[in-house]
């Protein structure tokens, strides 16, 4: 176990590391130079004093010796100031991630609790007509657009009915309509996966042999059914909590709410490297953190996992069989 939890702490720090050499070099392939972005096409100033800019950002320098330097400074947690509003990046980030926060972890809640219902329902009923219209609903939410359906929202329960506040942030009812929008893919999703999970277990032998020593239905579908068949679906929810973030883009400019998403949507625009490098170093690590976690609470669901480890001390089982088991989910 302690080298399993090791590889993944280095497969998750290298993750990070590439997310960040992947930005830095993205903003440099791109052929606009940042300062003038951020000068603008009516500036007035002189190339001197664009390079005294460039001088001041740490720009004017050799790529290597500028992404060195970017990279000793985030492993420092400097990440420098934003080109554009000269405001520190954490400070700046940290402003914003409350808002983001608030609508994310939402979002996921209702994400996981709506999928998990709509599994649950849809192989719980014995009418084939229900049955195959539940099924059929996951995949209509997996196609139908992020934007489109908060659009809609907006249309209807905040313009038409006046249920809840269209645009900006007060309070918990303005972040509602932001949640739901986040957490319709997630409830897809999670039934998607989650009802091919249980239809597979419900075919399992151990099924019969509850059932024939007098476990009820309802039992078995609950405490033992949808115990073996949630792996799939935790690992799946781990992935989507970095659709969440992306998501989250989408879905505060709909809303007109400031958070992380009105930040990267402007940085990303003005070329502002500093900020958009520390929302991807953020984005990645809770990305990895997430997925280290859902790695984690795999022995709670499955105990098997957890004693694999004392039987032969020092080897590499434990990685191959989670592996393994995480490969096959995955595909």
């Amino acid at each position: 176990m302690i080298r399993y939890l090791l590889l993944r702490v280095g497969q998750a720090v290298f993750v990070v590391w590439a997310a960040f050499t992947l930005s830095f070099v993205v903003f440099y392939v791109l052929p606009s130079d940042p300062v003038d972005v951020m000068a603008g096409p009516m500036s007035n100033l002189s190339p001197e004093e664009l390079d005294a800019v460039r001088a001041e950002y740490g720009l004017d320098g050799p790529i290597i010796g500028q992404y060195l330097t970017r990279l000793g400074r985030a492993l420092h947690g400097d990440f420098g100031h934003s080109m554009q509003s000269g405001q520190d990046v954490l400070r700046l980030i940290a402003h914003a991630l409350g808002q983001t926060l608030q609508i994310t972890s939402l979002g996921l809640v209702l994400g996981v609790l709506g999928g998990g219902a709509l599994a649950l329902a849809a192989t719980y009923v014995r009418r084939p007509w229900l049955r195959q219209t539940l099924l059929a609903i996951p995949p209509l939410g997996v196609a139908v657009p992020s934007f489109w359906v908060g659009l809609l929202l907006l249309q209807v329960l905040a313009f038409r009915w006046h249920v809840f506040p269209a645009l900006g942030n007060h309070g918990w009812r303005s972040a509602v309509l932001p949640a739901v929008t986040l957490a319709l893919p997630v409830v897809a999703v999670t039934a998607q996966l989650l009802a091919r999970s249980l239809e597979t277990e419900l075919r399992a032998y151990y099924v019969q042999t509850g059932r024939a020593k007098g476990a009820s239905r309802q039992r078995t579908h609950l405490r033992h059914v949808l115990r073996n068949a949630a792996l799939p679906a935790l690992t799946m929810v781990g992935l989507l909590v970095g659709g969440l973030m992306s998501g989250a883009v989408v879905v505060e400019t709909v809303f007109s709410r400031p958070g992380l998403g009105r930040i990267a949507t402007l940085a990303v625009s003005k070329q502002d490297l500093p900020v958009v490098q520390g929302l991807v170093g953020l984005s990645a690590l809770v990305f990895v953190t997430t997925n280290l976690l859902v790695d984690l609470a795999y022995p709670l669901l499955d105990p098997r996992l957890a004693r694999k480890a004392p039987q032969r001390p020092g080897s590499r089982r434990l990685v191959a069989d989670a592996e393994a088991l995480r490969d096959t989910w995955l595909s």
